[in-house]
């Protein structure tokens, strides 16, 4: 039988969380676990996911948003790294269709609100959900180019 010092900790977060009712958006408590989406990039020791859900984009597919997002894109100075339309500058490209840490929604939504490792900062301290929300309808309905040029290492 596996145990883990971890699981009495999360039961007593669980059970604060609901004594004390929902969390407001945009709030959180050191003792509430954060949120989690799954995508297959994910490598889960044992083969025991943690427990996620699906982040569900509300502004997906709607052009308005995705012309925001755009005009966030460049007053955020998020092309400052990512290159003027997200082709890719010191930043990767977000254009072209290929995602290091998954390319659905949520995981976009996570790689912005929480950063990643090796530049990418993490701005759900500063941004509300809905901002990263227009972001990714933004990058998303960006059309992926034809020809993806490739760097070969032979």
């Amino acid at each position: 039988m596996r145990y883990s010092l971890a699981v009495p900790a999360l039961v007593a977060a669980a059970a604060c969380t609901i004594a004390k009712g929902p969390v407001p958006a945009g709030s959180r408590t050191a003792t509430a676990p954060p949120p989690a989406i799954r995508y297959e990039q994910h490598i889960a020791v044992d083969g025991l996911e943690p427990p996620a859900t699906e982040m569900t984009n509300p502004y997906a597919g709607d052009a308005k948003s995705a012309e925001e997002g755009g005009k966030l894109f460049t007053s955020m100075n998020c092309d400052g790294c990512h290159g003027g339309g997200a082709t890719g500058f010191m930043g990767p490209s977000l254009s072209d269709g290929r995602w290091k840490y998954g390319g659905t929604d949520g995981a976009v939504f996570q790689s912005i609100y929480y950063g990643r490792p090796m530049g990418m900062p993490a701005f759900g301290g500063t941004l509300q959900p809905v901002i990263v929300w227009k972001l990714v309808t933004y990058l998303r309905s960006l059309p992926v180019p034809a020809a993806v040029p490739t760097q070969s290492w032979q």
